[in-house]
């Protein structure tokens, strides 16, 4: 059998098994907006899923935190780029340059396309905002709640 027939093969074989279990950390339960900032931040910072320094805090005190080296989390079955929040006066965030956010917010930023992202979150029950942030590339799932 020539080497192209051989990865032929395997390449059918290989399509045709189950994908082998996953051990991420699901955001999809968190996202339903009836938490709040702190208590979706705190759990993953404890169990190192995100880097305790966000890796940017915006003007109006968004922090976004880089998941932590090795961490594998998804939320509604796309990678997390990276895990937004802000609540005021409370320590786990960093106040930034400018004036602050009037309310909380937490969230999840997906390597995903929003179109794809909005029907997910939609199937799941979330009543998230769904924003692009990056054409085709990443998405923000926001929840602010009241």
């Amino acid at each position: 059998m020539k080497v192209s027939a051989i990865c032929t093969v395997l390449t059918a074989i290989a399509a045709g098994l189950p994908p082998v279990p996953s051990y991420a950390h699901a955001l999809d339960r968190q996202l339903d907006c009836k938490s709040n900032a702190h208590a979706f931040i705190a759990p993953l910072l404890k169990n190192e899923y995100i880097d305790p320094n966000p890796m940017r805090v915006e003007a109006n005190s968004v922090n976004a935190f880089r998941p932590s080296h090795g961490s594998d989390m998804t939320a509604f079955g796309f990678r997390v780029y990276a895990v937004i929040g802000y609540e005021q006066d409370d320590g786990l965030f960093k106040k930034g340059a400018g004036q602050a956010l009037a309310g909380p917010l937490y969230g999840a930023v997906l390597s995903a396309p929003s179109e794809a992202v909005e029907s997910r979150v939609r199937e799941a029950g979330s009543n998230a905002t769904v924003r692009m942030v990056i054409p085709m590339l990443l998405t923000a799932v926001v929840c602010s709640p009241s």
